[in-house]
């Protein structure tokens, strides 16, 4: 049964750029750049039939290519923070986007996702990671900007059970083109 969620791919030189924020933070278990990733959607355990359903409404989406870029550091958990994360600018492509993958999913008959689509990157998972180590850390980086970078595609990923970090592994590929709209 394979666990799965859409995304959008970190570019190489920004995964660089990330990964020189990593250590200074107790308790934090990095992630490694190579599976930086801002999700758009999280699907979960799905049985076959599932996912071949989830990959083919996928292919339905028709939107263009958008450039993002990442504009900070911030934790997630307030006072027990459980994740250290790099911000995205909450651009409109981005959030249109999201929310056609939010509908299509729940068009085929999957529940709605519970949470508030924050975009991000997230760089640790934090375990016994005071709130005053967290912000110590935040307060040191948490001015870290990216220059903007394009987004062509995006992505269906599958990830094993796990408590989180990857293995991520890419079952498909979406391109997003010029001068498309939504379907």
């Amino acid at each position: 049964m394979p666990r799965l969620f859409t995304g959008l791919e970190i570019p190489s030189d920004v995964g660089e750029a990330l990964s020189l924020l990593r250590g200074g933070l107790p308790g934090a278990r990095w992630i490694s750049p190579e599976h930086y990733h801002v999700t758009l959607r999280f699907i979960g355990d799905v049985d076959g039939v599932t996912a071949q359903e989830v990959a083919s409404v996928l292919g339905r989406v028709r939107r263009g290519a958008f450039d993002l870029h990442l504009e900070g550091l911030t934790s997630f958990g307030g006072r027990k923070p459980r994740a250290a994360v790099a911000t995205v600018a909450p651009v409109p492509p981005l959030l249109e986007l999201q929310y056609e993958h939010e509908r299509l999913m729940q068009r085929i008959g999957l529940a709605p996702e519970g949470r508030k689509y924050t975009p991000h990157v997230t760089l640790a998972r934090l375990r016994d990671s005071s709130s005053r180590d967290v912000a110590e850390y935040l307060a040191a980086r948490g001015l870290f900007r990216t220059a903007a970078f394009p987004i062509s595609r995006f992505v269906l990923f599958s990830a094993r059970a796990s408590v989180g970090g990857g293995p991520y592994v890419v079952e498909a590929s979406y391109p997003l083109g010029e001068g498309l709209t939504a379907a």
